[in-house]
């Protein structure tokens, strides 16, 4: 069974020690760097993954300051953990956790053009693109 667990002087190091596969450290950018994102942008929310008492993952959403709305900024599996449908458990969490704030109803989440499995994951939860490159990411939406 997988949880989201506030990142906190307890866990901080073993999720810092997550890494991806090589070809992926393109596509996402390391934990360490997402954490520190958060101690200078307060609206960030990082989460670490763990199945069990495991660490397996990493996710950090926020409530974008210029468009007042969900984006899911960072989403990563350690790579002994993947092709096992964590990413979509996890995400499936943390989709559930947005939207229990009932005054909004769409998150974002923007990846590379390139990074097939993540168009792939996104699109079979329901998100949709919107029509917008930023920073060279296609961003996606989901509506509730």
């Amino acid at each position: 069974m997988l949880k989201l667990i506030d990142i906190d002087s307890e866990n901080f190091w073993e999720i810092t020690k997550l890494k991806v596969t090589k070809e992926q450290e393109e596509f996402v950018a390391s934990n360490t760097f997402s954490i520190a994102q958060s101690k200078v942008q307060p609206e960030c929310i990082p989460l670490a993954i763990y199945k069990d008492k495991t660490p397996i993952g990493f996710l950090m959403y926020c409530m974008d300051s210029i468009d007042n709305e969900y984006w899911i900024y960072r989403v990563m599996i350690d790579i002994k953990y993947q092709s096992k449908g964590y990413g979509r458990q996890a995400m499936e969490l943390l989709v559930n956790r947005i939207k229990e704030d009932k005054e909004h109803h769409i998150i974002y989440i923007s990846f590379e053009p390139e990074n097939q499995w993540a168009k792939s994951m996104y699109e079979s939860m329901g998100f949709t693109p919107d029509g917008r490159i930023v920073e060279g990411e296609i961003v996606y939406k989901l509506e509730y």
